[in-house]
């Protein structure tokens, strides 16, 4: 039984880091205030020749995309008073890899998430105080180490970004066409996705930083509470 305990509780360690990390990934591809506010950082309404509706059109067309079933995106926009494509083929083949990508972090997610409610409702509804323990433990020790993986691949990004995002394209990617030219390397300069994983990765860690500090809090009132209940039980002997 003391075996199962701990192989639950280290399994809801291990899963909490990824269920964090995956919510962020999968926030950031959902909003829309990510994408829009990227294009006005970088000017990408200049250097395309898109009207910021057409802009808008064409995150909301992105986002429609990466929640949909079609394979190829398809966004026409509208440029100089003419109704364009907005991506090649080839940028099309990679965002279809990229929803691929995508899904996978979505069940990523999704599975991590079932397990830790499950082991988070499984030890509140037990009701006993050695299971809150048990949970204030998993969740401070799943916080740790998200936010030392946050620290790792936070130092990777900040000191050579463009090698750490050459190197995932490589590792993620079968092809070459993440490198295609047209729109796509126009709408999405490096300093877009540098910002993107600044903000997840800042999103991930403040998020773990909260549960650390209640776990931690938790922690604390049980052991008072507990050494609180030994002074009694000494003083009534």
């Amino acid at each position: 039984m003391r075996v199962l305990t701990a192989v639950e509780k280290w399994l809801f360690v291990l899963c909490l880091p990824f269920m964090l990390v995956t919510a962020s990934i999968w926030w950031a591809a959902n909003s829309q205030w990510l994408y829009t506010s990227g294009f006005t950082r970088y000017d990408v309404s200049q250097t395309t020749g898109l009207a910021r509706s057409e802009l808008d059109k064409a995150a909301a067309g992105l986002i429609h995309y990466f929640n949909s079933p079609e394979e190829f995106v398809d966004i026409t926009v509208v440029r100089n008073g003419q109704a364009i494509d907005l991506f090649t083929d080839e940028e099309a083949i990679h965002f279809r890899d990229v929803k691929q990508l995508f899904r996978l972090d979505f069940y990523v997610f999704l599975g991590t998430a079932v397990y830790c409610v499950a082991y988070a409702s499984g030890n509140i509804l037990l009701r006993q105080r050695r299971y809150y323990r048990h949970l204030s433990q998993a969740v401070l020790g799943g916080s740790v180490l998200t936010l030392a993986l946050m620290l790792l691949l936070g130092t990777g990004a900040l000191l050579d970004f463009d090698q750490f995002f050459l190197r995932f394209h490589l590792f993620a990617f079968t092809n070459e066409f993440w490198s295609a030219e047209g729109y796509m390397l126009l709408l999405f300069p490096g300093g877009f996705w540098y910002d993107a994983v600044i903000y997840c990765g800042a999103a991930t860690a403040i998020v773990a930083l909260i549960l650390a500090a209640v776990a931690g809090g938790c922690l604390r009132v049980k052991t008072g509470s507990q050494s609180g209940e030994t002074q009694v039980h000494e003083i009534q002997q």
